[in-house]
């Protein structure tokens, strides 16, 4: 848990809109929570494996991208299976009266860096973590388990817990060219 109020310090330090900070965190360690949590995530993969846009599905027609989406299929199989196994979970958490009809970006733009940023932080500490959105499908279930107030609202679930591999790299991705616009489309 020290280690994690490190990473969690370290987040409290992103950027907020209007620098209100109405964020939340809450760090689920208890079994029983992290069990019950981890089979609503399993139902949510269930439903994305099925669904049409499904990761292991993507760009099947180029060989070298379908492999990798092919491994981040059974990442996203795995992360369901084993969900409610993860030591920590980590939920950034916003407080709300209600979703605004416009600037959903604003709103969720006040969360996300700091989530991202606790992220790097756990990583620079030898901790492993993903950014998992497939729960909120359910997030009244999961607002039930963590007994949250009808004003907080769930951004991201984050796993957390210390990386046991050997094979962490830089992601492959497309050419900065092939996105890069400056100054024009």
């Amino acid at each position: 848990m020290e280690l994690i109020r490190e990473c969690l310090e370290i987040a409290l330090q992103a950027p907020s809109g209007s620098n209100r900070q109405t964020w939340e965190w809450v760090v689920v360690r208890n079994a029983d929570r992290r069990q019950a949590i981890g089979e609503v995530y399993r139902r949510a993969v269930e439903s994305y494996l099925a669904s049409p846009g499904f990761a292991g599905r993507l760009f099947a027609d180029d060989a070298e991208r379908s492999a990798v989406q092919q491994r981040v299929g059974e990442s996203v199989r795995y992360l369901g299976e084993h969900m409610g196994e993860v030591p920590v979970l980590v939920l950034p958490c916003l407080r709300v009266r209600s979703l605004p009809a416009g600037n959903q970006a604003g709103l969720w733009g006040s969360i996300l860096p700091a989530a991202w940023s606790f992220m790097l932080a756990a990583r620079a500490r030898g901790l492993g973590t993903a950014w998992t959105t497939l729960h909120l499908a359910h997030e009244a279930e999961v607002a039930r388990i963590l007994r949250l107030p009808d004003d907080v609202r769930q951004s991201v679930l984050i796993p957390t817990a210390y990386y046991t591999g050997r094979t962490f790299r830089p992601a492959h991705r497309g050419s900065l060219e092939d996105v890069l616009h400056v100054d024009h489309w």
